[in-house]
C-alpha cells in the first residue's frame, strides 16, 4: 500500500538543494536541456516541483546552478536589453570578459565548453541551452535574425576558446579595454538591424 507523502520538510537528508542539483545534472545529461522539465527533475529528486521552483525559480536557473554557470540567462537578458541599443555590444563584450576574468567564474564555463567539444550529449545540451534560453530570447526581443545573434555568439565563443583554452598570444594576455575596443564594433554590426 502506497501512502502519499504530506507536504512540508521531507525526512532524511537536509541537503535538499544539493539533491535537486544532482537530479538536475542527471536529467539534463539524459534528456538534454529542451526535453528536461522541472517536474522530471523534481520526480528524480523525489521532491515537489514547487520546491525546485523555490530554490531555482526556472528551468534555466536550475540549469545554470547545476552546470555551475556564474550567471543566469535572466540576468544576461536583462543586462543586454537595458540601456541604449547602440551600446548593446559593449554591454555584451564587457559582461563576457568580466565573467571569464576570474578562475572561479571562468572554470565552470570552460569545463562546459570542453565537455561540449568531446561529448555529443553535452554539445546538444549546451546548444539547446544557449540558443533557446539565451540567444533566441535576446534576438526575438531585439528583432534581430537568429543567424546574426548566433554569429555574435560565435565571435565571443571563439575569443573565449582562444584566450582560455588554446591560450593564443597576444589574445590571452590582452587587457579588458583592448578587447572591448577590438570586439565591440564587430559585435554591434551583427546586432544592428
Amino acid at each position: 500500500m502506497t501512502t502519499k507523502r504530506k507536504p512540508g520538510r521531507r525526512p532524511g537528508s537536509a541537503d535538499t538543494r544539493g539533491e535537486i542539483l544532482t537530479a538536475a545534472r542527471k536529467v539534463f545529461a539524459e534528456k538534454g536541456f529542451d526535453k528536461a522539465t522541472v517536474r522530471g527533475i523534481a520526480r528524480e529528486a523525489e521532491v515537489d516541483p514547487a520546491l525546485v521552483h523555490h530554490y531555482f525559480e526556472t528551468k534555466e536557473g536550475i540549469f545554470a546552478a547545476a552546470m555551475q554557470l556564474p550567471i543566469t540567462p535572466d540576468a544576461v537578458i536583462a543586462l543586454l536589453l537595458e540601456g541604449p541599443r547602440e551600446e548593446i555590444a559593449e554591454r555584451l563584450v564587457d559582461l563576457i570578459l568580466k565573467v571569464t576574468a576570474t578562475p572561479e567564474t571562468r572554470e565552470p564555463m570552460v569545463a562546459l565548453i570542453r565537455s561540449a567539444m568531446t561529448n555529443e550529449q553535452a554539445v546538444t545540451m549546451f546548444r539547446e541551452f544557449i540558443t533557446n534560453a539565451l540567444l533566441y530570447q535576446v534576438a526575438d526581443r531585439l528583432g534581430v535574425p537568429h543567424l546574426r545573434i548566433e554569429a555574435a555568439f560565435a565571435q565571443m565563443f571563439g575569443v573565449i576558446m582562444g584566450r582560455y583554452v588554446i591560450k593564443l598570444e597576444p589574445l590571452a594576455s590582452a587587457s579588458h579595454d583592448e578587447l572591448v575596443e577590438l570586439l565591440v564594433p564587430t559585435i554591434q554590426r551583427y546586432l544592428a538591424v
